[in-house]
């Protein structure tokens, strides 16, 4: 990773772990998820609120955890609202590949996102990063579940 690339992570996970976007429990989710990350401590709840026409008007996160995942949820809420499910689950697969392999993606779809990128040299820290991903594919398909990274 570019020098310029790792400062402009660096400052982006510290500012959304410190004000991440849309924490907090939403009060009238149509889908729901909770996911857990065993090996660093991360748990979180995602809400959704689907209107419809299958497009997520609202979304946030509750819970606890490392500063990698939260700023991952933080930019994912920032980024799926206004979104139709087919494309949350598309973002969700683009952003899964950009930090667990070296398939390409579009870069321009995933928008601030692509800095999570340089997280795949550090193999425990993409499940911190993929955690709230993983929850928004649960609550999509299968809603109310539980989802661990040491399953997904």
């Amino acid at each position: 990773m570019s020098r310029n690339l790792n400062q402009l992570y660096q400052s982006t996970i510290l500012e959304h772990n410190k004000n991440p976007k849309n924490f907090g429990i939403l009060n009238a989710p149509t889908h729901i998820a909770h996911g857990k990350n065993p090996l660093c401590g991360d748990t979180y709840t995602l809400y959704l609120q689907l209107d419809d026409t299958d497009c997520i008007v609202d979304a946030s996160f509750h819970g606890d955890g490392c500063a990698i995942s939260k700023s991952s949820a933080s930019l994912m809420m920032d980024r799926i609202i206004g979104l139709n499910v087919q494309d949350v689950l598309s973002l969700c697969e683009s952003f899964l590949k950009l930090v667990t392999s070296d398939a390409s993606v579009d870069r321009e779809f995933l928008g601030k996102l692509k800095i999570f990128e340089g997280v795949k040299a550090y193999p425990v820290r993409v499940k911190c990063a993929t955690l709230i991903w993983h929850a928004a594919q649960t609550a999509l398909l299968r809603s109310g579940e539980t989802v661990s990274t040491e399953n997904s």
